[in-house]
């Protein structure tokens, strides 16, 4: 009688067992469905571009262009923000350059026609001689500054003569000049020779001067060093009063934007840049400039840059205006500013 009841107790037993296994096994199934159904959705989410960290992606790149939209932003130019291909062996024109761009007015002026920019932007491009390169320069700027949607004009503040090349005082002409065409708050100091591959990389001013080059493929997409203040910058109105402009005693070749660092730092300001992977930008190859020989007093001036800031910039500029022209893609001006 024992023996039979053990068995009856270990049948019941063993039945509870498998009930168990079998509701396990039924949960753990009907889980794992589930989570195919969700991992699919999301796959044909991305696919699409509708997924939620887009989206906040989306409104991050909004805010972060300080715009405030009237209606709905485009949302196609917004998605196409992001690495570009940027190449130098196709030749391009100044005519095809404005028929891609029709929405661009006189003098390369754009204003966005769906918003209103908190900021009116002064491109400022220190120049002579280099026509192809600027014909590259603006075919591939004009669509990434519309993109952004920012309002802006272009300034190419051309050095007449057969002088030394003086980049920093053409960048103080060049900031006297725009503020006589508009009252513009935002100045962005580009070479004509330096392209972004990223149009993340936002051509407005910040709360503190920014070097937006900050990834050159000339130096492998690397900061040749800390204090590196060339190719691409921009400042407010309010930041470039502060320094008093930049040095107009650099003639030929590096240094000034060494000096201009200095500055920034003088006043009490720190330099911002975006990030390696969005500071990215390609420099189209060149011989340097007969005229543009190395400047061999940079080091000493460089060392003075505190005594010598006060004196020397925006107060004490001088230059005359040979011509003013108002051409479809930009504005340009020619300047005598001396020589050393």
């Amino acid at each position: 009688c024992s023996d039979s009841t053990d068995f009856y107790f270990l049948h019941s037993t063993c039945k509870v067992v498998v009930l168990l296994c079998l509701v396990h096994i039924s949960v753990t199934l009907v889980f794992y469905v589930r989570s195919l159904d969700l991992r699919f959705a999301f796959a044909q989410n991305q696919q699409s571009g509708g997924s939620s960290s887009s989206n906040v992606s989306q409104r991050n790149q909004v805010q972060d262009s300080r715009i405030t939209v009237k209606s709905q932003p485009d949302v196609k130019k917004l998605e196409k923000l992001g690495p570009l291909r940027v190449e130098f062996n196709l030749p391009v024109t100044f005519e095809d350059t404005k028929k891609a761009n029709p929405k661009v007015g006189p003098g390369g002026h754009y204003q966005p026609p769906d918003c209103v920019p908190e900021q009116k932007v002064a491109v400022i491009i220190p120049f002579r001689n280099r026509d192809e390169h600027l014909k590259y320069w603006l075919y591939y700027l004009h669509p990434i500054l519309q993109r952004q949607q920012l309002y802006y004009t272009i300034f190419v503040i051309n050095q007449e003569g057969t002088g030394k090349f003086n980049r920093a005082k053409l960048l103080n002409v060049g900031y006297v000049e725009a503020l006589k065409d508009d009252n513009y708050d935002c100045f962005v100091f580009s070479d004509v020779d330096l392209i972004p591959i990223d149009d993340r990389n936002t051509y407005k001013c910040f709360s503190n001067p920014r070097h937006l080059s900050a990834a050159m493929d000339k130096f492998g997409f690397k900061l040749p060093y800390n204090q590196f203040f060339g190719g691409v910058s921009s400042m407010s109105k309010q930041q470039i009063l502060k320094i008093n402009g930049f040095p107009n005693n650099y003639w030929g070749w590096g240094g000034e934007d060494d000096d201009i660092f200095n500055r920034l730092v003088f006043s009490g300001m720190y330099v911002s840049r975006p990030s390696a992977e969005i500071g990215k930008c390609r420099m189209i190859r060149h011989t340097r400039d007969k005229l543009n020989e190395d400047n061999p007093q940079r080091f000493d001036r460089i060392a003075h840059t505190r005594d010598t800031m006060r004196k020397d910039g925006l107060n004490s500029l001088t230059y005359k205006v040979v011509k003013k022209e108002t051409f479809d893609l930009f504005t340009e001006i020619t300047v005598d500013i001396g020589k050393p």
